[in-house]
Protein backbone atom coordinates (compact mmCIF):
# COMPACT_ATOMS: atom_id res chain seq x y z
CA UNK A 1 0.00 0.00 0.00
CA UNK A 2 1.53 3.29 -0.88
CA UNK A 3 1.68 6.43 1.63
CA UNK A 4 -0.92 8.33 -0.60
CA UNK A 5 -3.13 5.33 -0.15
CA UNK A 6 -2.50 4.45 3.22
CA UNK A 7 -5.04 6.29 5.66
CA UNK A 8 -2.68 6.24 8.46
CA UNK A 9 -0.80 8.87 6.62
CA UNK A 10 -3.31 11.32 5.94
CA UNK A 11 -1.93 15.15 5.08
CA UNK A 12 -1.91 17.23 7.59
CA UNK A 13 -4.04 19.84 5.48
CA UNK A 14 -7.12 17.01 5.88
CA UNK A 15 -7.13 17.32 10.05
CA UNK A 16 -9.03 19.94 11.75
CA UNK A 17 -8.37 21.28 15.29
CA UNK A 18 -11.71 20.63 17.23
CA UNK A 19 -12.56 23.36 19.58
CA UNK A 20 -13.47 22.67 22.96
CA UNK A 21 -16.81 23.68 24.52
CA UNK A 22 -14.79 24.42 27.89
CA UNK A 23 -11.77 26.85 27.64
CA UNK A 24 -8.13 26.05 28.94
CA UNK A 25 -9.22 29.00 31.51
CA UNK A 26 -12.33 27.87 32.90
CA UNK A 27 -10.49 24.48 33.25
CA UNK A 28 -7.74 26.47 35.67
CA UNK A 29 -10.49 29.00 37.13
CA UNK A 30 -12.28 25.55 38.09
CA UNK A 31 -9.06 24.68 39.94
CA UNK A 32 -8.06 28.46 41.17
CA UNK A 33 -4.73 27.73 40.24
CA UNK A 34 -2.29 29.05 37.18
CA UNK A 35 -0.90 25.97 35.37
CA UNK A 36 2.26 25.82 34.29
CA UNK A 37 4.80 23.29 33.12
CA UNK A 38 7.91 23.15 35.82
CA UNK A 39 10.17 21.55 33.45
CA UNK A 40 13.63 20.06 35.75
CA UNK A 41 16.23 19.42 34.05
CA UNK A 42 19.92 18.24 34.77
CA UNK A 43 22.18 15.09 34.80
CA UNK A 44 21.48 11.58 35.97
CA UNK A 45 21.41 11.29 39.62
CA UNK A 46 21.30 15.17 40.08
CA UNK A 47 18.04 14.66 42.03
CA UNK A 48 15.56 15.49 39.19
CA UNK A 49 12.81 13.01 39.74
CA UNK A 50 13.15 13.13 43.99
CA UNK A 51 12.69 17.01 44.18
CA UNK A 52 10.06 17.20 41.54
CA UNK A 53 7.83 14.51 43.54
CA UNK A 54 9.12 16.33 46.96
CA UNK A 55 7.45 19.46 45.09
CA UNK A 56 4.67 17.46 43.77
CA UNK A 57 3.87 16.26 47.46
CA UNK A 58 4.03 19.72 48.65
CA UNK A 59 1.41 21.27 46.01
CA UNK A 60 -1.00 18.46 46.51
CA UNK A 61 -0.63 18.64 50.41
CA UNK A 62 -1.60 22.79 49.58
CA UNK A 63 -4.84 21.62 47.72
CA UNK A 64 -3.38 22.01 43.98
CA UNK A 65 -3.98 19.55 40.99
CA UNK A 66 -0.52 18.34 39.62
CA UNK A 67 0.64 15.60 37.33
CA UNK A 68 4.16 14.50 37.72
CA UNK A 69 6.11 12.93 34.24
CA UNK A 70 8.79 11.15 35.31
CA UNK A 71 11.99 10.34 32.26
CA UNK A 72 12.02 6.62 33.01
CA UNK A 73 8.64 5.85 33.62
CA UNK A 74 7.52 7.38 30.77
CA UNK A 75 10.26 4.86 28.16
CA UNK A 76 8.00 2.73 29.89
CA UNK A 77 5.23 3.50 27.24
CA UNK A 78 4.52 6.29 25.06
CA UNK A 79 8.08 6.62 24.75
CA UNK A 80 9.38 2.59 25.03
CA UNK A 81 9.90 2.51 21.05
CA UNK A 82 12.99 5.24 21.70
CA UNK A 83 16.84 4.76 22.00
CA UNK A 84 19.04 7.24 23.71
CA UNK A 85 20.95 8.40 20.41
CA UNK A 86 20.78 12.18 20.11
CA UNK A 87 17.97 11.96 17.30
CA UNK A 88 15.37 9.97 19.29
CA UNK A 89 16.25 12.32 22.56
CA UNK A 90 14.87 14.87 20.50
CA UNK A 91 11.57 12.79 19.58
CA UNK A 92 11.46 11.73 23.66
CA UNK A 93 11.57 15.42 24.22
CA UNK A 94 9.29 16.72 21.84
CA UNK A 95 6.53 14.26 23.05
CA UNK A 96 6.88 15.18 26.26
CA UNK A 97 6.38 18.66 25.20
CA UNK A 98 3.34 17.38 23.63
CA UNK A 99 1.97 15.79 26.30
CA UNK A 100 2.99 18.38 28.76
CA UNK A 101 0.72 21.44 26.56
CA UNK A 102 -2.37 19.30 26.94
CA UNK A 103 -1.83 18.76 30.57
CA UNK A 104 -1.50 22.92 31.02
CA UNK A 105 -4.66 22.99 29.08
CA UNK A 106 -6.51 20.99 31.49
CA UNK A 107 -5.70 23.53 34.04
CA UNK A 108 -2.55 21.51 35.89
CA UNK A 109 1.08 21.84 37.52
CA UNK A 110 3.26 19.62 35.24
CA UNK A 111 5.86 18.62 36.62
CA UNK A 112 8.51 16.88 34.09
CA UNK A 113 11.91 15.42 35.11
CA UNK A 114 13.65 14.74 32.18
CA UNK A 115 17.79 15.04 31.54
CA UNK A 116 16.55 16.88 28.56
CA UNK A 117 20.41 17.89 28.00
CA UNK A 118 19.71 20.05 24.55
CA UNK A 119 19.06 23.81 24.62
CA UNK A 120 17.47 23.63 21.56
CA UNK A 121 15.30 20.69 22.80
CA UNK A 122 14.28 22.74 26.01
CA UNK A 123 13.47 25.45 23.88
CA UNK A 124 11.38 24.02 21.39
CA UNK A 125 9.11 22.91 24.67
CA UNK A 126 9.00 26.55 25.96
CA UNK A 127 7.22 27.69 22.36
CA UNK A 128 5.24 24.89 22.36
CA UNK A 129 3.58 25.59 25.77
CA UNK A 130 4.51 29.94 25.77
CA UNK A 131 6.85 31.19 27.94
CA UNK A 132 4.75 32.22 30.23
CA UNK A 133 3.75 29.02 31.18
CA UNK A 134 7.04 27.62 31.13
CA UNK A 135 9.02 27.49 34.57
CA UNK A 136 12.76 25.74 33.57
CA UNK A 137 14.04 24.61 37.11
CA UNK A 138 18.01 23.59 36.51
CA UNK A 139 19.20 20.95 39.30
CA UNK A 140 22.69 22.39 39.09
CA UNK A 141 24.51 19.14 40.61
CA UNK A 142 28.54 18.99 39.62
CA UNK A 143 28.46 15.64 38.15
CA UNK A 144 31.25 14.53 40.52
CA UNK A 145 28.24 14.02 42.89
CA UNK A 146 26.15 12.32 40.36
CA UNK A 147 28.17 10.27 39.67
CA UNK A 148 29.47 9.48 43.04
CA UNK A 149 25.31 9.21 43.91
CA UNK A 150 25.45 6.58 41.13
CA UNK A 151 21.56 5.54 42.14
CA UNK A 152 21.00 3.26 39.64
CA UNK A 153 24.61 2.37 38.62
CA UNK A 154 24.24 3.90 35.28
CA UNK A 155 27.62 6.02 35.10
CA UNK A 156 29.80 2.69 36.01
CA UNK A 157 28.28 0.74 33.25
CA UNK A 158 28.83 4.24 30.85
CA UNK A 159 32.25 4.31 32.16
CA UNK A 160 32.67 0.21 31.63
CA UNK A 161 30.97 1.39 27.71
CA UNK A 162 28.26 -1.09 28.75
CA UNK A 163 25.75 2.27 27.74
CA UNK A 164 26.48 4.17 25.02
CA UNK A 165 25.34 7.91 24.14
CA UNK A 166 25.30 8.85 28.51
CA UNK A 167 24.77 12.21 29.10
CA UNK A 168 27.61 13.44 31.14
CA UNK A 169 30.00 10.72 29.69
CA UNK A 170 29.95 10.43 25.66
CA UNK A 171 26.84 12.73 25.43
CA UNK A 172 26.76 16.23 26.22
CA UNK A 173 24.67 17.90 28.85
CA UNK A 174 24.05 21.68 27.73
CA UNK A 175 23.19 23.67 30.86
CA UNK A 176 20.37 25.92 30.73
CA UNK A 177 21.87 29.69 30.63
CA UNK A 178 18.83 31.52 32.30
CA UNK A 179 16.66 29.07 34.17
CA UNK A 180 13.85 30.53 36.21
CA UNK A 181 14.87 28.48 39.24
CA UNK A 182 17.84 26.86 39.95
CA UNK A 183 18.26 24.28 42.80
CA UNK A 184 21.88 23.20 44.03
CA UNK A 185 21.43 19.83 45.37
CA UNK A 186 25.07 19.46 47.00
CA UNK A 187 23.90 22.88 49.13
CA UNK A 188 20.71 21.75 50.31
CA UNK A 189 18.60 18.75 51.63
CA UNK A 190 15.30 17.61 49.52
CA UNK A 191 13.12 18.95 51.90
CA UNK A 192 15.13 22.52 51.26
CA UNK A 193 14.71 22.03 47.95
CA UNK A 194 11.22 21.54 47.83
CA UNK A 195 10.63 24.57 49.67
CA UNK A 196 12.83 26.64 47.59
CA UNK A 197 11.20 25.95 44.42
CA UNK A 198 7.68 26.66 46.03
CA UNK A 199 8.77 30.18 46.89
CA UNK A 200 10.12 30.65 43.60
CA UNK A 201 6.54 29.38 42.51
CA UNK A 202 4.71 32.12 44.46
CA UNK A 203 7.03 34.65 43.86
CA UNK A 204 6.15 34.34 40.60
CA UNK A 205 2.38 34.50 40.76
CA UNK A 206 2.11 30.35 39.98
CA UNK A 207 0.52 29.67 43.66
Amino acid sequence: MTEKNNPTHESNENIVWHSTAITREQRAEQKNQKPCVLWFTGLSGSGKSTVANAVEAKLFEAGFHSYLLDGDNVRHGINKDLTFSDEDRVENIRRIGEISKLFVDSGLFVLTAFISPFIADRQMVRELVGDAEFVEVFIDTPIEICESRDPKGLYKKARQGEIKHFTGIDSPYEAPENAEIVVKTAEMNIEQCALYVLDALKAKGFC
